[in-house]
């Protein structure tokens, strides 16, 4: 697969979509997901110049993000308290703390270690996802999380399959405000381009780049 080709045209979709929003190009970071891709396919893709990639499963990126040329990696799957210590190890933000014991624990790994560990509150927006704290006690809990001395840089959300997605990431925008910080991690392969309309400064993509699983 030609890594060079499918980045450039993301990234030229993604601009086009945020100069269309009134926003400057190169304002919205694409965040490739590599679940269920080869080593080589990552290695390729960060060669291509992608700078940010995710993993769901802490098992996964083991074996996949260990010696990677220069690239910031983020864990977007639910943190189990019990795995925080080794997902502050080898993760540079992770985004999807939506409990306090989560991020309490992240918190402690990081401090113990003395890495600069940044995060962000998962919310959740929609009826058909497990996870995630109400947009309502979000900015309570980065406050929170924030005076234990994690770095709350902002909210992630998936959105919803059906419904008001608009409605939806409205909320994930005005939620993002009132938490504060520079992420607003919203849109994935199916919703990107509605959520970049909506704020949303970091979209996680996996097909477009890494082609089908």
């Amino acid at each position: 697969m030609d890594f060079t080709a499918s980045v450039a045209n993301l990234r030229e979709r993604v601009d086009a979509q945020s100069i269309a929003a009134q926003r400057a190009p190169g304002s919205v970071t694409i965040l490739g997901v590599t679940k269920m891709q080869p080593r080589e396919a990552v290695i390729a893709a960060v060669a291509a110049g992608l700078t940010d990639i995710g993993e769901n499963y802490l098992q996964e990126a083991r074996t996949k993000y260990v010696g990677l040329p220069a690239v910031r990696t983020h864990f977007i799957g639910h943190v189990q308290t019990n795995k925080a210590k080794a997902i502050a190890a080898l993760f540079d933000v992770v985004q999807s703390v939506d409990r306090l014991e989560s991020g309490l624990a992240l918190a402690k790994a990081a401090q113990a270690t003395g890495k600069f560990l940044r995060a962000l509150v998962q919310i959740n927006i929609s009826p058909a996802e497990r996870f995630g704290i109400p947009p309502a006690e979000a900015p309570a809990l980065a406050r929170r999380l924030r005076d234990e001395g994690l770095l709350i840089d902002g909210v992630m959300a998936i959105g919803p399959l059906t419904g008001n997605v608009d409605a939806a990431f409205a909320l994930a925008a005005a939620t993002f405000a009132n938490v504060g910080g520079s992420t607003l991690s919203l849109g994935m392969s199916g919703d990107w381009e509605r959520a970049i309309a909506h704020g949303s400064t970091m979209i996680r993509v996996g097909t477009a780049i890494f082609g089908p699983r």
